[in-house]
């Protein structure tokens, strides 16, 4: 997903990445010896009570080992730092094979079917309001078009911040045949960006002396919850910047009913959190080990409810958005805005439901438009002395620096050696990347209305205006 630069996620995603190698190396070699017991066994608990032994031996032979030898594999993708897509070449067909790990690093999640060919051209140029007169103009829409010009994208939107100018591009529909260019205010889901927000609360509260980054986070849990002695450890830092030991998700995330695959963070409750905190199992112990955590996050954001009372929606409102007049940042849409809200499509290009969040919505709730996210990225970028500020100020002091570097829901990244505060995001029908230098005057907002990773674009831009 990312080029240059090895990013903390893409750091995280590489050690990921090699242990669902090994798997898929073990899957391989047990195909060439055609032993289905022994990739059975390669699956975690829930695995086997979702299928018997005797069924999957059957399905292997039926589906796999009848296709005779592997000629040769490649690896397709790795999404969201989970779930990794293999093209396997036999004699007389091609297959894809999706597997992902559990938190044991045992098969979660097997998927064998027929390949499919990736993403082609566009056969005409997408519209785009890119006036194409200035040099900068000309750099975003070269790269811009790597993206937006494939065929399972729809819309672009970017801004950039360079020495005190904003420009700003729109490119594609809002909706697929719709002939409707985005514009700096169409409403995007933007993700993970969300994150960033929820650092800046935390902040907020730590500075106004309500809480304290080391505060242990059992200090704001339920009793029954509490007295789970994996939790004793955790402080609220390490929650914000992915050093708790918590998973990305829990355990019992599928156990939301009902579960859809397309939506699936809207039934998780507070309910399933509590009942997986109370029983839960660290990765690794608190503040020792960078890995990318969701359900941290999410976490952070049900304490910041339960200090002050009040949804997560109504913080970001309060404490972020009303400040900086952000008027279209919000968690649920409602009808007056509702038309602006670009449709989302999946990473094949088919229209996909958006994402909606309960109990973990602190980690990537949020939608915002290209104007909101400029006027945020610039209040982050430019001090004054206003209670946000200086919260956004703390959001920006590196927490965690051992292979990755960390702030407060930043990771720091370095492109072409130019460091960058850095946050991308996405859901199954959106993508979104933000990135800063105040001291180069430089920043990147890009939106798309499509699953297909924005990081390419980002950087490929970032590279360009910093020469």
């Amino acid at each position: 997903m990312l080029v240059v630069f090895i990013s903390p996620a893409a750091l995280a995603q590489r050690r990921q990445l090699q242990k669902t190698d090994s798997v898929f190396r073990l899957i391989k070699r047990h195909i060439i010896t055609r032993d289905a017991d022994a990739i059975y066994e390669l699956t975690d608990a829930r695995f086997k009570q979702s299928i018997t032994q005797g069924n999957f031996r059957d399905f292997l032979f039926r589906e796999l080992f009848s296709l005779g030898p592997v000629r040769k594999d490649s690896l397709l993708s790795f999404v969201n730092n989970l779930t990794a897509a293999y093209k396997i070449q036999f004699q007389t067909l091609t297959m894809q094979l999706t597997i992902s790990l559990s938190d044991a690093d045992k098969l979660a999640y097997f998927k064998l079917e027929p390949f499919k060919i990736g993403p082609v051209d566009k056969p005409t140029l997408v519209a785009s309001t890119n006036p194409l007169k200035k040099i900068v103009d000309k750099v975003v829409d070269s790269i811009a078009r790597r993206y937006i010009q494939k065929s399972n994208t729809v819309g672009l939107s970017i801004g950039i911040i360079k020495d005190g100018k904003i420009s700003t591009y729109n490119y594609g529909e809002t909706k697929r045949s719709n002939n409707q260019l985005p514009t700096i205010n169409t409403i995007y889901e933007i993700g993970s960006i969300t994150k960033t927000f929820t650092a800046a609360i935390l902040a907020y509260y730590v500075n106004d002396g309500k809480m304290s980054l080391n505060d242990p986070i059992t200090k704001y849990l339920p009793d029954s919850v509490a007295g789970n002695p994996a939790l004793k450890d955790i402080t609220l830092v390490n929650l914000i910047n992915h050093i708790s030991g918590l998973p990305s998700l829990p355990a019992n995330f599928i156990a939301q009913k009902p579960y859809d695959d397309a939506n699936p963070y809207k039934n998780y409750n507070r309910q399933l959190l509590y009942a997986y905190l109370k029983k839960c199992t660290l990765k690794s112990a608190p503040g020792k080990k960078y890995a990318y955590s969701n359900l941290a996050v999410g976490l952070l954001g049900t304490i910041l409810e339960h200090v002050s009372g009040k949804h997560y929606e109504q913080l970001v409102s309060e404490i972020i958005c009303r400040p900086l007049a952000m008027k279209s940042t919000i968690q649920h849409l409602y009808p007056l805005i509702t038309t602006r809200f670009a449709t989302v499509y999946d990473e094949d290009g088919h229209e996909t439901p958006a994402w909606d969040f309960d109990a973990v919505a602190a980690c990537g709730a949020l939608r915002s438009t290209l104007s909101d996210l400029l006027l945020y990225t610039k209040a982050n970028m430019v001090k004054t002395d206003t209670k946000l500020s200086k919260a956004l100020s703390l959001t920006h002091q590196v927490t965690f620096n051992n292979d990755t570097q960390l702030g407060m829901g930043w990771h720091i990244i370095k492109v072409d050696g130019v460091s960058y505060y850095f946050h991308n995001g996405g859901t199954g029908g959106s993508s979104s990347f933000l990135a800063y230098n105040t001291d180069r005057n430089i920043a990147i907002v890009i939106l798309s209305n499509a699953s297909a990773s924005t990081d390419a674009t980002g950087l490929g831009i970032l590279k360009k205006l910093q020469q």
